[in-house]
């Protein structure tokens, strides 16, 4: 094969790699922000003196996170075969790696809800309750709006961080890059392939990380 050729074929692998990682993440990402976001805005409004306090709801939503986030995704990847199977009818491959993925990712982002909500004045909120706002308008027109570019900074820090957890899965026959770096690179010794993969992570995460900053910087109203 020439050099040419082995470029083409190096190529091919590693765009068909990047495409299983971005299918894996922004499903995973949307699946866990479905479920993380509420979790998240439920910790901060049922807390003490909040606009719906509930001390019961409060400590089992945060116990929930707390322990979630507790487990190593290694571990947890492993715990929740049975449950991956009962979803999709497999554990393994690239549509199967997305259900650790994504439960894993619930608490990491209902934890970076929290914060963000929490950044808010206090006397913005106190505002709209004396306005009659109703806790559902509190939470759509005032706290999210104004934590919006804290919550951006941190959904940006939540795909980067399942960028690196779909390279564990697919280190495990979870496909995507992960998968193509133990397969290729490691167990062949193709150090050039190992070192593409590389590189591509970095410019992805770059790229998502730069993106987060420009959306985060145009939404922030004290800037």
């Amino acid at each position: 094969m020439s050099l040419l050729e082995q470029l083409a074929s190096n190529l091919d692998l590693l765009w068909g790699g990047l495409q299983e990682t971005l299918y894996m993440v922004i499903v995973s990402m949307t699946i866990a922000s479905i479920f993380g976001m509420p979790l998240g805005v439920s910790v901060v409004v049922t807390e003490p003196d909040n606009i719906l306090e509930n001390k019961k709801i409060n400590f089992v939503l945060g116990s929930i996170i707390n322990i979630a986030r507790s487990i190593p995704f290694i571990i947890l990847m492993v715990a929740i075969i049975p449950f991956t199977r009962l979803v999709v009818g497999t554990s393994i491959g690239t549509t199967a790696a997305i259900v650790p993925l994504a439960v894993a990712a619930i608490p990491f982002i209902g934890r970076i809800v929290e914060n963000a909500l929490k950044e808010v004045d206090s006397g913005v909120i106190e505002a709209a309750e004396s306005m009659g706002a109703t806790p559902w308008e509190i939470i759509s027109k005032v706290l999210i709006p104004e934590a919006l570019p804290s919550l951006i900074l941190g959904l940006t820090l939540a795909v980067i961080s399942l960028i690196g957890y779909s390279a564990i899965v697919g280190a495990i026959g979870g496909g995507g890059l992960g998968d193509i770096a133990v397969r290729y690179g490691y167990q062949r010794f193709q150090g050039d392939i190992m070192l593409q993969t590389v590189v591509i992570l970095v410019v992805l995460v770059q790229l998502i990380q730069s993106t987060g900053n420009l959306l985060a910087g145009r939404l922030d109203k004290s800037a």
